[in-house]
Parts: structure tokens; sequence; C-alpha cells
């Protein structure tokens, strides 16, 4: 048997599929997106192909301007994926380092276990964003963004809930993307944490995305949250890489071309 991880280059495809941006261009090796400024993965510009990029000097210069010119912050995700000299040149321009994730992954059957107690909706509903609220900080530009990325999917969405004693006590949202599946805003209201919550959602949402098709399901974590860290690793996940976030430090000024 295979036990190889997905690439990092299907991965990140992806996991660029499932959190949507309507706004979209490319440049050279890098793929641009703008939403609302909230969630990370859709604001940001990543690097698709590490190959070296002779004109990486002229093609930064431009894309700092396009999302200048948009009053867009600029941020730009590190990943394996990065052309060569990628980090020290934006380090250099006055970006600072911000947010490391880890990307988890695993077989998809080792991890599906079918839950009654599970629903899966079609799009996010109040209930759904109710939880995911209790877990991070939602910004308005944020919750609009979770609301609006149904419609805007071209792939298989799921939103799920887990109800316990008649309360919506945790959410999640899965994405089925051909093989893989990716699972996001695993969230458990605080008072219903520490009972096997969020192991029995992502079974739930394993054991859908297998009906689709998925063989392997991701997640994409916080490097410095050590509990959910350890939940998708008590499930068998296994790294498969790590990003972290370059940032435009406000009210800096980056070094300008020769």
């Amino acid at each position: 048997m295979d036990n190889r991880l997905p690439s990092v280059a299907a991965l990140e495809r992806a996991a660029l599929t499932a959190i949507p941006a309507p706004r979209i261009a490319f440049d050279g090796p890098f793929v641009l997106r703008a939403f609302r400024g909230g969630t990370g993965r859709a604001n940001a510009v990543s690097a698709l192909d590490p190959a070296p990029d002779p004109d990486m000097p002229a093609r930064i210069a431009r894309i700092e301007a396009l999302y200048a010119a948009q009053g867009i912050p600029l941020r730009f995700r590190s990943t394996p994926l990065d052309p060569a000299g990628l980090d020290p040149f934006l380090r250099d321009r006055g970006y600072s380092e911000k947010d490391e994730t880890v990307i988890l992954a695993s077989a998809i059957d080792a991890i599906a276990r079918p839950d009654p107690a599970v629903t899966v909706l079609d799009a996010p509903s109040a209930g759904w964003m109710a939880v995911i609220a209790t877990a991070e900080y939602q910004t308005e530009a944020r919750r609009a963004e979770k609301l609006e990325s149904a419609p805007l999917l071209l792939a298989k969405g799921g939103w799920l809930l887990l109800r316990e004693d008649g309360v919506d006590a945790a959410s999640a949202a899965l994405v089925v993307d051909g093989d893989l599946a990716g699972a996001f805003d695993l969230a458990v209201r605080p008072e219903f944490r520490r009972r096997g919550l969020a192991r029995r959602i992502l079974g739930a949402g394993a054991a859908w995305a297998a009906a689709q098709g998925a063989r392997w399901l991701y997640a994409q974590v916080a490097a410095a949250n050590t509990a959910s860290r350890a939940t998708f690793e008590g499930l068998g996940f296994r790294e498969a890489y790590r990003y972290r976030y370059l940032e435009q430090i406000a009210g800096g000024r980056n070094r300008p071309e020769a």
C-alpha cells in the first residue's frame, strides 16, 4: 500500500478551490486572490511553481501596485512552492512574517465514521455561524466571506452541524475536489469541549466526503494551536507541509526597484 501523502501542489490547488475568492488573477508563478479582506487564503498571493523566476523583482513590484490600487492589504502565502529567493526578497522589501500554519492529511477510510447526530447542510446556516463564532473572532469581513462562499464554489461543499443535548454543539465545513477533501472551520462550543465531539464530526465529515469519492482528508491548523493539532494527529493525520504569511508592515515602505 502506498502511504505517501498527496503532493504539496495537489493540496495547494485543492485548498485554493475549497476557499473561493471572487477576484483572481495570475502573474507568472503567482495566483492573486481578493475577497473582502477576511480569511487569509482568499485574500493573498500564493505561488504555484517553485522554479526560479528571473522576473520576480518586476513581478512583485507589479503585484504590489495592483493591490495598492485596489486598496487591499497585500499578503504573500509562503509555501514550499515559492520561487527560489522569494522569502529573503520580500523581507528585504520590509515584509514581516505572521501566522505559521500546518497542513495535515490522512487516508479518509481511516477516519470515516457516520454519525446520526450530524447534519450536512448545503450552505452555512445561522446555527452553523453561531458555533463558529464561539471558536474564532468573527470580523464582519470573515463572517461575510463564510456566508457568501457556497455560491462561489465549483466543488462539492458540505457544512456540518452536530447536535448534542438539543444544542448545535459542533461544526465543520468540508469541500470535496476529486480525491481530496478539505476540512475547515472545526469548532466546538466551550461547554461541550472534551467530550470527543471534534472527533465525531470529523468522522462524520470524512464518511460524507468518502461517499462523494474522496480518498484523502486534509486540514490546515495554526501551528500554535496545540489542542487542535492533537485532535487531528490523534486521528492519524500526518504533517504534509507548512506555510506562513509575509505581510507588508502597516505604515512601512517597500524598497523601490533599482
